[in-house]
């Protein structure tokens, strides 16, 4: 019952959006409500309330400038990560050797890399190229599939943010790439998806044709369970099944006075968490 509700809220918000004609305009919209734009936007109201209420006023922009503060620091972005999002560990040793087993019982598994954005021209290669998020997890994805013998699967096309500025989708662009420069092709492309709700929805598709049973799904720590959800929900009834395998795993020591200092790594990695918590509440 409670997946069904989840299906039909974000469906519906979806729907509503794409109703509206502002589908595209989701990366502008989360840019807007993560940091630093809310906490700036709070301590300018601050100062403005200061001039009638000065101790409420200050109060305020002290606020903003704390939490500016922690949301730009690694520490913070592990204490948010494992609170908010719990997102599940690194693929351990044994479970890679468990896939080993499954694959030497010939039994029907894949390897799906979900992309994480591309740019339109990498000037030092001439072509169109992913981006080191994108190309984190492709690398992740080929190491397991060279551990494990499974077959890799790669999803993603052209993103809402990128709009018309790219034409070439991503997949098409990570099975360049996973040819020519870790030689090993990939097996199948899933070209068509904006997003994660897309990414499962497609992906999914192209598994069930292929009569896939387990897979293994690698992208980013944070994005994970989103991801998983997302897969969840469009397999539902296909008796499909999936386990994580993140990449850039948190391990980030809580009791070292340097990440509670401010750092453009913090500052991201809060803000990424931001954006899964907009998409899980936007079903994106």
């Amino acid at each position: 019952m409670t997946a069904r509700k989840g299906r039909t809220r974000n469906a519906f918000v979806n729907e509503l959006l794409s109703l509206l004609g502002i589908t595209a305009w989701k990366p502008y919209i989360g840019a807007l409500l993560l940091p630093p734009v809310p906490l700036i936007v709070l301590m300018l109201v601050g100062t403005r309330v200061a001039f009638a209420r000065r101790g409420l006023g200050w109060l305020l922009v002290l606020l903003g400038a704390v939490l500016l503060w922690l949301c730009s620091t690694m520490g913070f972005a592990r204490v948010l990560s494992d609170q908010i999002l719990r997102p599940p560990p690194a693929l351990s040793s044994e479970r890679i050797e468990a896939w080993r087993a499954a694959v030497k019982a010939r039994e029907p598994v894949a390897i799906v890399v979900l992309g994480g954005g591309s740019r339109p021209l990498s000037p030092e290669y001439g072509v169109s190229n992913l981006n080191e998020r994108s190309l984190e997890r492709l690398r992740y994805g080929l190491w397991l599939a060279r551990e494990t013998g499974a077959p890799v699967a790669f999803s993603g096309g052209v993103g809402w943010a990128l709009g018309n500025t790219v034409t070439t989708p991503e997949a098409q662009i990570a099975a360049r790439i996973a040819q020519q420069e870790f030689g090993r092709p990939l097996k199948w492309t899933e070209d068509r998806s904006h997003d994660t709700r897309e990414n499962a929805i497609y992906s999914t598709e192209l598994l069930k044709a292929q009569g896939i049973r387990r897979v293994l799904v690698v992208t980013h720590q944070r994005h994970m369970p989103r991801a998983l959800k997302m897969f969840h929900e469009a397999a539902a009834g296909s008796g499909i099944g999936f386990e994580a395998a993140p990449v850039d795993v948190l391990n980030t020591p809580l009791n070292l006075p340097r990440n509670w200092m401010p750092t453009t790594q913090g500052a991201a990695t809060v803000r990424e968490i931001g954006h899964e918590l907009l998409g899980s509440l936007g079903g994106a």
